[in-house]
């Protein structure tokens, strides 16, 4: 996959409150030539985002521990960060996709490597293109 720049590969923030499930999603990002951080929670995350503008993605799950959970952590993504692409995930809950920002995506857990990989590579796409971005199934 070729997503590198004159600047270096695309920055992807992979959140997880489950230090395993992140683990596998920053591999398939990192072995894909992505540069990923890593946050534990959207607190975190938050604070990643604002020492780091350069981030392109957001990848999140949508059921974390404390005060934001994952809907809540890519509304603000997206207020601080206009032009940053979404990527959601869940297994277990339903979500109301009224509630996932404009340029938010979805993919379910389980995910394959390649499917993860398409939606990110979707929502760079739609950066790149300035398209509208619509929620994805």
């Amino acid at each position: 996959m070729e997503q590198t720049t004159e600047a270096g590969p695309p920055l992807v923030l992979v959140v997880d409150d489950d230090p395993c499930v992140r683990a596998v999603g920053a591999d398939i990002l990192a072995d894909a030539g992505f540069t990923v951080l890593e946050a534990c929670d959207a607190t975190e995350a938050l604070q990643i985002l604002a020492a780091n503008p350069e981030i392109s993605v957001v990848f999140s799950d949508v059921e974390m521990p404390g005060a934001l959970d994952g809907v809540a952590l890519a509304s603000r993504a997206s207020e601080l960060c206009p032009g940053i692409g979404i990527v959601l995930t869940s297994g277990g809950r339903e979500i109301d996709r009224a509630n996932i920002p404009r340029n938010g995506l979805f993919v379910r857990k389980p995910y394959s490597g390649a499917v993860l990989l398409r939606q990110i590579a979707d929502a760079m796409r739609k950066l790149a293109s300035g398209e509208p971005r619509a929620l994805s199934a």
